[in-house]
């Protein structure tokens, strides 16, 4: 074999692993939102799980990166360990379709799809043609490279080191052990697949070997999520187990069938098509062994919570982002996703952490005012946190819906901030009004906790709009009189203690606490609009 034939050979083995790559990101930003959309749909229900994992799996063509993107997922608590193991099976059923697409051998229309994929990527002016486009270059590029790698090992056929090599070609361990350091080193069972459909389709590699290499490279496979799942939470950590469990036993399964039966018989009887013989090994030892072990999911849960017990000391740390996952943040539909639990995660201590310190002024009570002020500390970290997250999902190549969210994103988490900043506002005066003995008159608390109640049920509101992002017109004509009513409140509430004052119903310190609480009430209600008409571009109605 000469410079030349190892030259095309890994010149094909690129493109091959490239055209993978892009093909799946093309066909992943196409679907976009329909992505996150089956993501948001994912129950506890194990068989829409295995068809979850194998719808997402065949549009980004890698078992491996769905395998990581559940790990993430378990990681930040959007999936559990049940869910994930469906997935997972399914994930395995859908990195099939790659070697079903190389065995059709198109070869010949590679530089037909190339061209047109490249010109729909110059020409198109919407994104989802754009990404088409990508997806349709690799897929040309995918077939130009299997015939590259084809046409360079040619002269192989010949070689008497490959002919010694392939009378002697049998051994289990050696197969398994080559598909596992190939998958592990490429990062990618269907560029691994595709590299033994080459060979085979030479005469390299005969069929009663190439089961053994296809068995370790579904072991090879589990490397990489093995590797993401370093320095996860425990769940993370079994998830990767588990996906390892499913290939083991898997191998071990077919090693016995492949040793018992005459397997590899059957499968030269049902197709001539070398290349085709490899892609239907493949599929029936992942959907064999789905359906072996899909009933017996719960177990493989269980054991890889023995494998990977419960740290005695393991404590969640408030500190940290709970739903963004770095696994993840490169896959705009679920980085996105994880970002709006997040954001409503933030929301959620903001609106409790005004409820609790209007709360302790109304009611002269301190004993909370240490738990508002940790809590502040948890919204300013999400803040912080959660804007440089914010700027590096804006770089990716959003759909129009997505960019527009995240846009919509940075105003509202400064506006969630600001209301936890009126929280300590509350809480400071809490503060003075116990320590300086401060009373306000039955007339001034029946009025805060008025307004305190329109403003809560404001904020409320805003929240779910945004986080639901639905603003209709019942709703939005909802927001407007509770953000009226709390705008009136403030003027007429600030007459009335007036009024007070004049008639000595309450002394100075009491006024100036009044006026600067129902200020604050106001801006609170001001933020709480704020996030409800950032549900859209444009406010429903005017406010």
């Amino acid at each position: 074999m000469s410079i030349e034939n190892i030259i095309f050979f890994l010149a094909g083995m690129g493109l091959l692993m490239y055209g993978i790559k892009i093909m799946g990101e093309g066909l992943e930003l196409a679907a976009g939102a329909k992505l996150k959309t089956l993501l948001e749909k994912m129950t506890s229900n194990r068989f829409l799980a295995v068809v979850v994992g194998f719808i997402i799996t065949t549009l980004i063509q890698s078992s491996t990166a769905t395998t990581v993107m559940v790990v993430g997922f378990v990681n930040t608590g959007i999936m559990n360990l049940t869910q994930a193991i469906g997935v997972i099976m399914g994930a395995n059923i859908g990195t099939t379709t790659t070697s079903v697409l190389v065995s059709l051998n198109l070869s010949s229309f590679a530089p037909v799809a190339i061209a047109i994929g490249v010109m729909v990527l110059l020409f198109a002016k919407k994104n989802v043609f754009k990404h088409i486009g990508v997806a349709i270059t690799g897929f040309g590029m995918l077939f130009l490279g299997m015939y590259l790698m084809k046409t360079s090992m040619e002269p192989l056929q010949d070689s008497q080191i490959f002919k010694e090599w392939l009378m002697n070609a049998d051994n289990p361990v050696i197969g398994i052990l080559i598909g596992a350091a190939m998958a592990a080193l490429i990062h990618s069972s269907a560029a691994s697949m595709g590299i033994l459909q080459a060979l085979a389709s030479q005469g390299l590699v005969p069929l009663n070997f190439a089961v053994f290499v296809i068995y370790g490279q579904n072991i090879g496979t589990c490397v990489t999520s093995m590797i993401s799942s370093i320095g996860t939470k425990t769940n993370s950590k079994r998830t990767a187990v588990m996906h390892a469990l499913f290939n083991i036993i898997g191998t071990v399964i077919f090693l016995l069938i492949s040793y018992f039966l005459p397997f590899t018989e059957w499968i030269q009887k049902i197709s001539d098509n070398t290349m085709m013989q490899i892609s239907m090994v493949h599929i029936i030892f992942n959907v064999v062994s789905t359906i072996i072990m899909f009933p017996f999911s719960k177990l493989l849960v269980k054991l890889s919570c023995i494998i990977i017990p419960e740290k005695k000391d393991s404590s969640e740390n408030e500190f940290s982002l709970r739903y963004v996952d770095d696994l993840m943040i490169n896959t705009p539909p679920f980085a996105v996703a994880q970002v709006a639990k997040e954001v409503h995660r933030m929301a959620l201590l903001a609106r409790d952490n005004f409820s609790l310190a209007a709360k302790s002024l109304i009611n002269a009570d301190i004993g909370q005012i240490d738990k508002i002020l940790h809590t502040e500390e948890i919204i300013n970290y999400l803040n912080h946190t959660i804007t440089p997250i914010l700027v590096k999902i804006n770089a990716l190549d959003l759909n129009y819906n997505d960019a527009k969210y995240i846009g919509r994103v940075f105003h509202v988490i400064n506006d969630i901030e600001r209301i936890g900043d009126h929280a300590v506002n509350l809480s400071e005066a809490a503060q003075s009004r116990v320590d300086e003995g401060i009373v306000m008159s039955n007339e001034a608390d029946a009025e805060l906790r008025e307004m305190y109640e329109t403003t809560l049920n404001l904020l409320d509101e805003s929240i779910d709009a945004f986080v639901t992002q639905s603003l209709d017109y019942d709703r939005a004509l909802e927001i407007n009189k509770l953000e009226a009513s709390v705008d009136d409140m403030q003027k007429s509430f600030e007459q009335a203690h007036i009024d007070r004052l004049n008639r000595h119903l309450c002394d100075t310190k009491a006024g100036m606490l009044f006026i600067n609480t129902v200020t604050d009430f106001e801006r609170v209600g001001d933020h709480s609009v704020n996030i409800a008409w950032k549900v859209s571009e444009k406010p429903v109605m005017d406010h």
